[in-house]
């Protein structure tokens, strides 16, 4: 990570992607910073562990998202609107809710838990902008 966000943020002379950079690098920074005693004392052998790479998979794929994100934001935005007034959409929307809230009341895991209901949150918003969005098309025919 030290080595991607050094490259990014020689490689590109753009505020945003040095932001990134920037964090990408931190990220990377203290990740050293956090392995060092382990790094000096050659101690590893509980040292990768399920955690361990559960916690690697989940830096690397924010930082991946983040900078997607960052670098495709206009055309995510143009979709997501699109998508969100689509009548597929909107079934897509129904089903996650649907299945999210099944897994809410089937569970005590916290993990699925907040998982669960982040899913329906977004599954609802998407469902209420389709509902503005045929509202707004009905106004506009008058």
């Amino acid at each position: 990570m030290l080595a991607v966000g050094g490259w990014i943020g020689i490689s590109y002379n753009e505020p945003r992607i040095d932001r990134i950079a920037a964090v990408i690098y931190g990220a990377g920074g203290g990740l050293i910073a956090d392995e060092v005693g382990i790094l000096l004392t050659f101690q590893g052998e509980y040292y990768w562990t399920a955690i361990s790479y559960t916690a690697a998979t989940m830096l690397l794929a924010f930082a991946s998202i983040l900078v997607l994100v960052n670098k495709y934001s206009r055309a995510i935005l143009r979709d997501f609107v699109g998508f969100s007034g689509s009548r597929s959409g909107f079934y897509i929307a129904v089903f996650v809710a649907a299945i999210s809230v099944a897994f809410l009341i089937d569970t005590e895991n916290p993990v699925i838990i907040s998982a669960s209901a982040t899913l329906a949150i977004a599954a609802c918003i998407i469902i209420l902008l389709f509902f503005v969005q045929v509202i707004r098309r009905k106004l506009h025919r008058r």
